[in-house]
């Protein structure tokens, strides 16, 4: 009976160790590799969200509001406004979305009762922002934010 010794070679110790080696090399690199595409998309994400959030907002306040030619494109205190028109009870009241001051702002008021574009509460900070009516039932906004993205939207009003 003969036993045969197996002698160890070089080779049986470095193979493993080369092999560990690619292994991890390889996780490193796809881990370094999906931690910049994640980067890149919620970076991408973030300013799409930042730009449309306020003509979203404005889209289904829009929608929320559309009765009877209760929206209409006007001035309020010297700034171009959507002003859309609502019967609670007996009274009536004002919502106004305008910009003012670098900021897309929001004022609900009763009608009649005197206030300041500085009164409004802020939607979103802006740099530009736009209103104009293509047609009785359609509006355009346009929006650029305080990262300089811009997006537009157009909105159609059933009502009139």
């Amino acid at each position: 009976m003969g036993f045969h010794l197996r002698r160890k070679h070089m080779i049986d110790l470095l193979f493993p160790i080369a092999l560990f080696f690619v292994f991890a090399l390889s996780a490193l690199t796809l881990v370094l590799f999906a931690a910049r595409v994640y980067r890149s998309t919620t970076e991408n994400s973030s300013l799409q969200y930042t730009s449309r959030t306020g003509l979203s907002y404005i889209s289904e306040k829009i929608h929320q509001n559309d009765g009877n030619g209760a929206i209409t494109l006007g001035s309020f205190d010297g700034c171009d406004a959507l002003i859309m028109e609502q019967e609670l009870g007996e009274e009536t009241y004002l919502t106004y979305i305008y910009a003012n001051d670098q900021s897309l702002k929001e004022l609900f008021i009763k009608s009649g009762v005197n206030a300041k574009a500085a009164d409004g509460r802020t939607i979103l900070d802006i740099q530009n922002f736009s209103i104009r009516q293509l047609s009785e039932n359609l509006f355009r906004f346009d929006c650029t934010d305080a990262k300089g993205q811009a997006s537009s939207t157009i909105v159609g009003v059933r009502s009139k």
